[in-house]
């Protein structure tokens, strides 16, 4: 069995990973910040999880965890380039999968230099000690955000991500930018994932579904952006691990045949490649929203509202790729999901 890196798991997608992980009998080293930009008891409850509990932490030490022989973690800033270094020193990980990264397009508009420091400067550390200690697969967490103002549907690894309309998006498309480069310079072979719209239980505060049943929940108003006219790639949060499993073990080869007179962005000379992963079937908005009133029981207040800044109109992932390399197709029904994801909200929140 392996011996696996995964950053963010006080996160929604990094906690998920590093159980499904666990559970198939690799060893796994966690690190997160913990940081505030959404409740932190939620981040230590899903550590809690993970048999890591607040007291026994402090920053830049390692943590055992109390139920799983097979799980470390660390609290420890990715820009603090000493200790990364320090942990890929002390752990020589077989693969990496670097989820962690300052999230939330609206977030950006007002507080972008947290989306340099975590984003990018982080990343670079993560890059130069895969570098230093050459895992056998680095896989980062990109996002649906870097197609930005593309109308072309669905949205394909081979098409031009030129144009993002948020900060977020900016930083996620330099992070491929950034990890073609290192694959290319230091043959590391490194696999970037769009993830489109992740959803399910333990999910993030900030996302619609944890806002939309916790508002109408409470019997308050939903504020509905772009007037309800949105559709989105809404991708249950077990597709997303399944996927990210099943092409851990599939490191990209170099392709020396890749046309350097026409280069497709998703695959190059370098051991590199780019997937999306998503349910491939978008759905509205108001479907979303009525999926919500279903598994509650209860009937939304809406508030129209418009677009905002940032935002796009709609987003749908063609999958054909990551098909194609690994057998997988996101199955998930968007009722079902929700379902899940409420029943969990239900027993967090003892309600």
């Amino acid at each position: 069995m392996a011996k696996i890196l995964v950053t963010g798991t006080a996160g929604f997608i990094g906690f998920h990973m590093a159980v499904r992980l666990i559970n198939d009998g690799h060893t796994v080293v966690g690190l997160d910040n913990i940081n505030d930009y959404y409740d932190v008891n939620l981040k230590y409850g899903r550590l809690g999880e993970l048999g890591i509990e607040k007291p026994s932490l402090k920053r830049d030490t390692l943590v055992k965890s109390t139920k799983f022989d097979s799980f470390h973690f660390y609290q420890v800033q990715l820009e603090n380039t000493e200790i990364i270094n320090r942990i890929f020193r002390e752990n020589e990980f077989d693969f990496v999968i670097h989820l962690a990264a300052q999230a939330g397009v609206r977030y950006s508009l007002t507080n972008p230099h947290a989306y340099a420091d975590s984003n990018i400067t982080g990343f670079l550390n993560i890059l130069e000690a895969c570098r230093n200690h050459k895992p056998k697969h680095l896989l980062y967490a990109s996002s649906s955000s870097v197609y930005g103002s593309n109308t072309k549907m669905p949205f394909s690894e081979e098409d031009n991500v030129d144009h993002p309309v948020s900060l977020y998006a900016a930083t996620k498309k330099a992070n491929e930018l950034m990890a073609h480069t290192y694959s290319h310079l230091f043959d590391i072979p490194v696999t970037g994932l769009r993830f489109f719209t992740v959803y399910g239980p333990w999910g993030r505060p900030d996302m619609a579904l944890f806002l939309f049943t916790k508002a109408i929940q409470e019997g308050k108003s939903i504020k509905v952006f772009n007037n309800g006219e949105m559709m989105r790639d809404f991708t249950y949060i077990n597709d997303i691990v399944e996927g990210i499993s099943r092409l851990m073990v599939k490191p990209p080869q170099a392709n020396p045949y890749n046309d350097s007179s026409s280069p497709q962005p998703d695959i190059s000379h370098a051991p590199y490649r780019l997937y999306n992963i998503g349910n491939s079937k978008p759905e509205y908005l108001m479907d979303f929203i009525s999926a919500i009133e279903e598994a509650l029981g209860k009937k939304a207040i809406k508030t129209m509202m418009p677009i905002q800044p940032g935002d796009v109109v709609k987003t749908w992932a063609c999958t054909d790729k990551l098909n194609q390399t690994t057998g997988y197709k996101p199955i998930m029904p968007i009722k079902k999901g929700v379902k899940l994801f409420v029943d969990w909200y239900k027993d967090f929140y003892k309600e």
